[in-house]
């Protein structure tokens, strides 16, 4: 009986210590879990705010390749008709050259005009002899006399210089609107190198992230086995614990007992009690 009792004092008093080291291991494990989460979380949240900008940067690129292509189709709209109203410079230059030729005319009607005007305001405004006067004055005639040879061909005039005008503003339309095309390819192509930066680094940061994961599943099977563990060690050690205690508790009674006949035989023999003989028969009672 006493060997029994020594053989599980000693599982007792063993299980006790396996308690203690699976308590402190399970502390050891979620002291590990709490650093990888945070760790883990840090990875996360920066990967959360970089999908952010990634969606705002692939919004802003969409945008400005929207506008590329719609202000394209607006560009080649310009540029058809830069080439019509080229082609119909053409063809007015041309019709120009063959009536010129026809009428051997050389001048600009406009600048004749412009002329004869500035020779006229001359004589009415400018003190002159009479032979100088005399001079203008056949000067303008002549003037007016190949102004008038010309004058037919003054729409011809009109009609190149509203040609040309025309070919002249379409042309600036046209490159103002190419710069456009440009500028919004510039900056759709920077959103998209932007983009393709935190892609990399997203990249980098969910194959940093991919070992904490696997720990943190190592942790949490590793856990559950302790914990299983600590829990049937405590089972044990709670149930040993009782037995200890109903065994210790019995001694003490028996020892009680036993203590109390020696008093009794003493008090019939007439022997002196001792302090602890006194005690000892109270507590029987």
């Amino acid at each position: 009986m006493e060997e029994n009792i020594n053989e599980l004092r000693k599982e007792f008093q063993q299980t006790k210590r396996d308690v203690s080291r699976l308590r402190s291991n399970l502390s050891k494990l979620s002291q590990d879990n709490r650093k990888i989460s945070l760790e883990s979380k840090e990875i996360r949240s920066k990967l959360s705010s970089n999908n952010q900008q990634i969606k705002r940067l692939k919004k802003e690129r969409d945008d400005f390749t929207k506008k590329v292509k719609e202000t394209k189709e607006k560009r080649d709209k310009l540029n058809k008709e830069v080439r019509e109203k080229s082609s119909d410079k053409k063809e007015i230059d041309q019709k120009k050259k063959d009536l010129f030729d026809k009428l051997d005319v050389k001048e600009d009607p406009r600048q004749l005009k412009s002329q004869i005007e500035k020779l006229e305001t001359k004589i009415e405004t400018e003190p002159m002899g009479f032979e100088k006067e005399k001079q203008i004055t056949k000067q303008i005639k002549e003037l007016k006399k190949t102004y008038k040879k010309i004058e037919a061909v003054g729409d011809a005039w009109k009609e190149i210089n509203n040609a040309s005008k025309l070919l002249s503003s379409s042309r600036k339309a046209a490159e103002s609107v190419h710069k456009e095309v440009q500028d919004f390819a510039r900056q759709s192509q920077e959103k998209h190198e932007e983009m393709k930066v935190l892609l990399k680094e997203n990249k980098s940061l969910k194959e940093k992230e991919q070992p904490f994961a696997e720990k943190l599943l190592e942790i949490k099977i590793e856990f559950e086995k302790v914990k299983k563990e600590l829990d049937k060690s405590i089972e044990r050690f709670t149930e040993l614990g009782k037995h200890f205690t109903n065994e210790e508790e019995k001694s003490f009674k028996d020892k009680v007992r036993e203590k109390t006949k020696e008093v009794k035989e003493k008090m019939k023999k007439g022997k002196k009690l001792s302090t602890e003989d006194i005690l000892a028969f109270q507590a029987s009672k």
